[in-house]
């Protein structure tokens, strides 16, 4: 018996794990490093780690219940209120891809919790995000989002300008009054204020968070696995590796440039062409040709042979010419003029 109270004498109390966790996550926002970095990562998981026993001592403590009213909580327990939006905004922070989808319910059904706490206490009015339990409302919010009204999004632009307004007041409020409260010097009636002034702070961020999540998820859900890529990548991986060559005109050059360049492989343009053909990865090989194509291509064929026989007759018979006028007309045959 003596050793069970001994032992719960060593564990946390519920003050220090808020105010422990409370400032672990002022360390991770006002961090030099990126939120990646593994001393961030370190201090994200202490703070989760501190606020689910902070979330069990509350649920074992009934310190809140549906049958008072804000009034009737202390002062000094208001604060434990925002423990959901604290658990929250650290599960916002951790940075797992394969998990980040379900991170991101997790962190909105926190903040849902939160906001359904405050409203339930009249801590500020505010309309409350729509849940994710309803698949009718749900499809209904996102046709609505997919296409809003100028009118709609008018309304939402200024909704979002007074909310940064008023959290930009109550953040000055809440640094004013910092130091008295934390030190102590003042009566119940500012305790109560400062902390009140915290839970509006945390409404305004959770509202915000909701509206960031909800389009992240979306992007997340429509994003999917691209199967052209992966199709592409194993078409790459099946295709034999290439050797370096260069590409001459006739197997002379290829001589050349080889003797030139020893430590490259060098080949003509109809040795490589052959290769190519042969390994099936030329650009048209495997395309099915049309009839119209092939006739097409026949009819260019037999015009470029006869013209090419045309041209080997021709050639002598044009020679023969020009060596008997070369012969009836000598150099300068022509030029009669100024020659005295």
């Amino acid at each position: 018996m003596a050793a069970a109270k001994e032992e719960e004498s060593l564990l946390p109390r519920l003050p220090q794990l808020f105010e422990t966790s409370k400032q672990l996550l002022e360390e991770v926002e006002e961090a030099a490093e990126p939120t990646t970095a593994p001393m961030v990562q370190k201090k994200v998981l202490k703070g989760l780690d501190l606020l689910e026993k902070a979330a069990k001592m509350l649920s074992q403590l009934d310190l809140f219940s549906r049958n008072e009213d804000l009034e009737e909580i202390a002062s000094t327990d208001l604060k434990y209120l925002m423990v959901p939006a604290l658990q929250g905004a650290f599960m916002m922070k951790q940075v797992s891809p394969d998990k980040r989808l379900d991170h991101l319910q997790w962190a909105r059904e926190h903040f849902i919790y939160y906001l359904t706490q405050c409203q339930f206490y009249h801590v500020e009015e505010f309309e409350l995000p729509q849940t994710k339990d309803n698949p009718a409302e749900n499809n209904t919010a996102s046709s609505s989002m997919a296409y809003p009204s100028l009118v709609s999004m008018a309304s939402h632009r200024q909704a979002t300008i007074e909310r940064y307004k008023q959290k930009k007041e109550v953040e000055q409020r809440l640094s004013a009054m910092k130091s008295a409260v934390e030190s102590g010097q003042v009566d119940d009636e500012h305790v109560r204020e400062y902390y009140l002034l915290h839970l509006r702070r945390w409404i305004s961020i959770s509202l915000e968070e909701i509206e960031s999540i909800d389009q992240e998820i979306q992007i997340l859900r429509e994003k999917g696995p691209s199967k052209e890529a992966s199709t592409l990548h194993s078409a790459l991986q099946d295709r034999p590796a290439g050797r370096p060559f260069i590409l001459t005109r006739n197997v002379a050059q290829a001589k050349v440039f080889g003797a030139s360049y020893p430590s490259l492989a060098s080949m003509a343009v109809n040795d490589w062409y052959d290769q190519q053909e042969k390994c099936g990865t030329l650009p048209d090989q495997g395309t099915a040709k049309t009839v119209s194509e092939v006739k097409t291509t026949a009819w260019q064929q037999e015009d470029q042979e006869e013209e090419e026989e045309e041209d080997c007759d021709s050639t002598p018979h044009q020679a023969q010419e020009w060596d008997d006028w070369k012969d009836t007309h000598p150099r300068a045959y022509g030029n009669r003029q100024n020659m005295g």
